[in-house]
């Protein structure tokens, strides 16, 4: 088969992306729930009365927790499909992922505490 070129190859890559978005949705627990935290996220930063860098940072960071949840969780797709034996390495590979999770919860948490800190208290 003939790999599609032009807008054949772009509407492809968005059907695979949402097919990808789905499936995330329906067996990834973790992404499930920054979904609807990305959906509280919106309702919050809309009630505030935020600047619009500051609305991005805080919808953002929800944001890229999630794109670094898909990645982990592709990750751990691809090593469990591999094999179910336990490997140094699998092991390895899947505690990357999960801490590049927590890293941007991290971040996340910190962009939400000091923009709020600063909102609510800008003289602190």
């Amino acid at each position: 088969m003939a790999k599609a070129k032009g807008i054949s190859r772009v509407i492809n890559a968005a059907k695979y992306s949402i097919q990808g978005l789905k499936s995330a949705f329906l067996y990834e627990t973790a992404f499930r729930q920054e979904c609807f935290l990305l959906i509280g996220a919106y309702v919050v930063v809309m009630l505030i009365d935020f600047s619009i860098y500051e609305r991005i940072l805080l919808v953002g960071s929800v944001g890229f927790v999630m794109i670094v949840e898909l990645l982990n969780s592709a990750i751990e797709c691809v090593v469990d499909r591999i094999g179910t034996e336990r490997h140094e390495l699998s092991g390895r590979a899947k505690d990357y992922g999960s801490a590049a999770v927590f890293v941007s919860i991290l971040l996340a948490v910190s962009l939400w505490i000091y923009l709020f800190a600063c909102h609510f208290f800008p003289e602190a």
